[in-house]
């Protein structure tokens, strides 16, 4: 072997040689760059974590997202929701690095660095948890913002030395009584426990619990005197039972206070203003509860008929002069079960199932009103 100018001078064995290794070279470098066009996105993926500034892994995302909030996913269409405070935050999920659609309670889109999964994990870039953080937050403020109902009154009606209407029938030989202070306070304190479960953030309040005689004045005492925050209302709700001299008259009706009566609504010492805009100040307030107490009564009364609607007949929505309701000051209504008076009506509303319907469609109904008052912000502005 020799050399000329320094290269070197290949034999026919350093050929052959030098062809085995450029092949097994070259086929290193195939394997190589199959395995790497094979595998990237894999090792892309599960170093895009620690790759990006921030990412949030589903503990950090509900952490950052508001208080108690909860999460549920759906893993056929690989989506997932968000709920805190009763608002949603909608998504599904992507690539890693790409946008996808954000939807909050249903009302507002958000094109967003859209979630991915990672060996079944999923993240959040932090352009989805700040765009998320933002809506719910604001949807929150502004209800926080709008007027709320604060606290639910359930007035049983009579009690104690009041009986109320009372019903007496003869059926099988043997006297059968109904009396409306038993039925409507066993109603009542159902009605209670419901309402107190569904708000638990609301003060739900009885005027009275048991076998006791508050006067009238003592119910209006009780629900004016629930001190309310600013941005805070209170409903009123008595339950009674009706009768009449004529045996065949029965059902159901819901009263509301005729706007023909006019209440002093206004606190005086609050306002600098001279009497006459006083006056109009109240008048306005006064057509406003009126037209709240008329949707609750539309609300509970839509909801009995539905409920026992096809077992007694409704005898509507009407209005009068109560007294128990008349000097409340806030949406008021006043429920008639049925006539103790009517045999039918009696058998009926001394039924436990039958009176279970008949709770749960006050429920339902007071549950609907206190929905719409609040998703408006409530008609009542004056205050």
């Amino acid at each position: 072997m020799s050399t000329r100018l320094g290269r070197r001078i290949l034999t026919t064995k350093d050929t052959k040689e030098n062809s085995n290794l450029i092949f097994l070279s070259s086929f290193v470098y195939f394997v190589s760059f199959v395995v790497i066009f094979l595998f990237l996105p894999v090792f892309a993926s599960a170093q895009t974590p620690a790759a990006n500034s921030k990412l949030y892994s589903l503990d950090e995302a509900l952490a950052a997202i508001g208080p108690a909030p909860t999460f549920r996913w759906d893993p056929f269409f690989s989506s997932g929701v968000f709920t805190v405070a009763g608002h949603t935050a909608a998504f599904a999920v992507g690539e890693p690095g790409g946008t996808g659609l954000l939807m909050v309670d249903g009302r507002e889109v958000f094109t967003v660095p859209v979630p991915y999964l990672v060996r079944g994990l999923l993240f959040f870039p932090e352009g989805f948890v700040t765009t998320a953080v933002g809506a719910l937050s604001r949807y929150q403020a502004e209800e926080a913002s709008r007027l709320r109902i604060a606290a639910i009154i359930v007035d049983p009606g009579h009690g104690g030395k009041d009986p109320g209407a009372v019903g007496e029938f003869t059926i099988g030989g043997k006297l059968f009584r109904s009396v409306e202070k038993d039925i409507v306070l066993k109603v009542s304190r159902q009605l209670h426990t419901l309402l107190s479960t569904a708000f638990p953030d609301k003060r739900v309040l009885l005027t009275r619990t048991g076998d006791t005689f508050p006067s009238l004045e003592d119910r209006v005492v009780i629900a004016n005197s629930v001190s309310l925050k600013e941005n805070e209302a209170i409903i009123y709700i008595s339950v009674h039972a009706n009768a009449s001299l004529n045996k065949a008259v029965r059902g159901y009706e819901v009263w509301y206070l005729s706007p023909d009566y006019r209440r002093n609504l206004i606190d005086k010492s609050k306002y600098d203003d001279p009497d006459d805009i006083i006056s109009i100040r109240n008048a306005m307030l006064e057509e406003e509860f009126t037209v709240e107490s008329i949707m609750m009564a539309q609300s509970i009364l839509g909801r009995l008929n539905e409920s026992v609607g096809r077992s007694t007949p409704s005898r509507g929505i009407k209005a009068e002069e109560w007294f128990v309701v008349r000097n409340a000051r806030m949406p008021s209504v006043l429920v008639e079960l049925g006539f103790v008076s009517n045999q039918e009506d009696a058998l009926l509303m001394a039924d436990e199932a039958y009176l279970k319907k008949i709770t749960e469609a006050l429920y339902k109904g007071i549950s609907d009103f206190v929905s719409t008052f609040e998703r408006s912000g409530g008609l009542t502005g004056i205050q």
